[in-house]
């Protein structure tokens, strides 16, 4: 048998998934999709900036965008970050090989090809994918040029915010993650991993039977089963959980310096799941211990305009069981849905988290024996982020419950009666919190950490009783 760790599995995925139906703030509305066009630029001269993922097998691994001084448009840099030391602060920019341009192209910014490589100067905001020694990518401002390398030129920096970078543009749109770029730390045995990629590459085990940009985490392990329950009674989980997850990001800026007028982060995609929990799992001592059994990380760099974006998204899956040692279960499920969670900023308004889900879910298999109760918790601790920082936490716990209540009597005459009654019903658990480090858009620093407001929902999905 294996240890109480090693009975978590289910969709730790199903995490953003059942999220939070019925839970949302002001909703971030009118993304344009990753292949939509850019719109036409904005009256006053604001620049409309298309989303969309970063180009793969570019001739420079490290995009890097620049905002000159006293200048408010990013432009595209044919320089790059060559080192970075987070210590000090001290970066190296040298030139990049550029890529030869289309013929009948121009070498200009208003094309996307790189600009010239003027001389990096005080007050120049850089904005560059992960480069050697910032793995989450670099978003700074260079304080100072400290002069001439064999490597390039170096200099001193500062942390800066998209809206130094982005200035008085507009971005909005949704960027599919590509599955293949995601990393999976199996925390036990029996979780593997599948994936299909929208230029038809799969992986894994049911890569195969999974729709183009989905990944799918399957789970399969026992649980700690009660002392005096039969052998035919052993405690086990499994199942899978499937996503096709996006970022959305949103930015409208105002004058050079000021905080944007609106700006938004989130992840959002459809899900399904089916698993099922069988068996009668061990009594419960003391309060529920969380058990994680699988990590998986992302760092998806999104092309606003010309400013690669470094969005960082952790989801930690974990099971957690309550039990009295009596139920024997057996229940197997489908769920499906949809899900957006994320942080919405609006001048005078500040940030507010936006959190919502549709669910739809159905019983494909469901027994209950015995008088007792049982409640397993299969939820995950997510994040979503901007160059390595926390922006917005949640803890989704998607569970399943399950009680039951027998009686027995006996008379003279030798006769008895057994009745009882039995059900079961899902739901989920959803808290968490909007960070400080959201600032990052160039909005006002949090005075305290917003919580996403704690959401319970449930819904019976089966029930039935016995007598005679």
């Amino acid at each position: 048998m294996r240890t109480f760790a090693q009975r978590l599995l289910l969709p730790g995925l199903t995490t953003l998934a059942l999220a939070a139906a019925g839970c949302s703030s002001p909703a971030h509305t009118g993304s344009a999709g990753p292949g939509a066009s850019p719109a036409a630029p904005a009256a006053g001269g604001s620049q409309q900036l298309e989303v969309a993922a970063a180009p793969q097998g570019s001739a420079d691994p490290t995009p890097l965008a620049r905002t000159a001084t006293g200048e408010g448009r990013p432009e595209k840099s044919s320089l790059r970050v060559a080192s970075y030391d987070k210590g000090s602060q001290r970066a190296v920019i040298a030139p990049a090989p550029a890529p030869k341009p289309p013929k009948g192209s121009q070498n200009s910014p208003s094309d996307g090809s790189p600009a010239p490589a003027k001389p990096v100067a005080v007050g120049d905001v850089i904005a560059s994918a992960p480069a050697p020694g910032a793995p989450d990518g670099l978003l700074a401002k260079v304080t100072e040029v400290v002069g001439k390398t064999d490597r390039g030129t170096e200099v001193k920096t500062a942390p800066t915010t998209l809206s130094a970078a982005l200035g008085e543009a507009k971005a909005d749109g949704k960027v599919k993650v590509d599955p293949s770029a995601m990393t999976v730390e199996p925390l036990m045995k029996g979780v593997t991993f599948s994936w299909a990629k929208g230029d038809g590459a799969r992986f894994g085990a049911e890569g195969a039977k999974l729709p183009l940009g989905n990944l799918r985490l399957d789970v399969d392990a026992a649980v700690d089963t009660a002392k005096d329950a039969p052998a035919s009674a052993g405690a086990s989980v499994s199942g899978f959980v499937q996503l096709a997850p996006q970022v959305e990001f949103s930015y409208t800026g105002t004058k050079i310096g000021s905080a944007p007028s609106a700006a938004f982060l989130g992840m959002s995609g459809d899900w399904s799941s089916q698993w099922a929990l069988k068996g009668r799992a061990a009594a419960s001592t003391g309060a529920p211990k969380r058990i994680p059994f699988a990590k998986l990380h992302s760092a998806p760099v999104i092309q606003v305009g010309p400013v690669p974006v470094v969005v960082n998204l952790d989801l930690t899956a974990y099971i957690q069981v309550e039990a009295d040692g009596q139920v024997t279960l057996d229940v197997r499920q489908d769920v499906k849905g949809d899900f957006r969670v994320g942080g919405s900023y609006a001048t005078g308004k500040g940030w507010t988290p936006v959190s919502t889900s549709a669910v739809n879910s159905s019983p494909v298999k469901a027994t209950v024996a015995a008088s007792g109760r049982v409640k397993a918790a299969l939820g995950a601790e997510a994040s979503v982020g901007l160059y390595g920082a926390v922006g917005v936490g949640a803890d989704f716990a998607p569970y399943l419950r399950g009680e039951a209540d027998a009686k027995a009597s006996a008379s003279s005459d030798g006769k008895t009666s057994v009745s009882g009654a039995w059900a079961l019903y899902g739901g989920f658990d959803l808290n968490g919190q909007l960070h400080l480090q959201l600032s990052l858009f160039g909005t006002p620093v949090l005075e305290r950490r917003i919580p996403l407001g704690t959401l319970h929902r449930e819904w019976p999905l089966v029930s039935g009783g016995a007598g005679r």
